[in-house]
């Protein structure tokens, strides 16, 4: 922020943005007005060579729940009802239930912002949170519902997905067994234009 010098910002990402931490890189910030919190700006986007790179996680679900709502996903278009964190079981949320009269389908989103020669990879550290969902992914799937591990790469310089075996395998041979036991799997690339942000194509993916 121009004349602020330095500033200690909120960063919304648990991972370890591992690519993204170059000295010199572009940040842009957002400033709450809410006099509650202990840090107002919030670290919103880094620039990586001439993409901007979503690091907020929270954007990532505010992006799906529009294209949703506008069915811009058409794998996910037309249900009824949209409801933001379902209960699954005890410590299991999902980001999104989608439901048409009795068909439920259980939707969870990862923010992806680790890229490696065009590929986007996810997790950028060992997530056994992310395991646990897969798992529960699963289970929806054994009792008849229909479930969806969604990964929104959060940059607009990838063309492929993958997970990123190399940093955590359990979860990337966690992933192959959901997808083969039929959890639906879905990779979608965001274009960023600062302040803008919006959903801009599905990607093909390797597991």
């Amino acid at each position: 922020m121009d004349g602020e010098g330095l500033v200690t910002a909120h960063c919304p990402n648990p991972g370890t943005m591992i690519g993204l931490l170059d000295a010199g890189n572009p940040v842009l910030l957002s400033k709450s007005t809410n006099p509650k919190r202990k840090l107002p700006l919030t670290l919103e986007l880094i620039r990586v060579g001439q993409a901007w790179v979503g690091v907020n996680t929270m954007n990532a679900n505010r992006l799906i729940h529009e294209a949703l709502q506008t069915n811009a996903i058409p794998e996910l278009a037309n249900y009824g009802e949209i409801r933001k964190e379902a209960i699954w079981a005890a410590g299991c949320r999902f980001d999104f239930l989608l439901q048409n009269g009795q068909q439920l389908c259980y939707l969870e989103v990862k923010n992806v912002t680790l890229a490696e020669n065009g590929w986007a990879q996810f997790p950028d550290a060992v997530t056994v949170r992310g395991t646990k969902h897969l798992r529960h992914l699963m289970q929806a799937v054994a009792m008849g519902h229909r479930s969806v591990m969604l990964f929104l790469v959060h940059r607009s310089d990838c063309q492929r997905f993958q997970p990123a075996h190399h940093i955590d395998a359990v979860y990337a041979e966690t992933l192959r067994l959901a997808a083969d036991r039929g959890v639906e799997v879905l990779a979608y690339r965001t274009v960023i234009d600062p302040p803008m942000a919006f959903l801009d194509c599905k990607l093909s993916f390797e597991l």
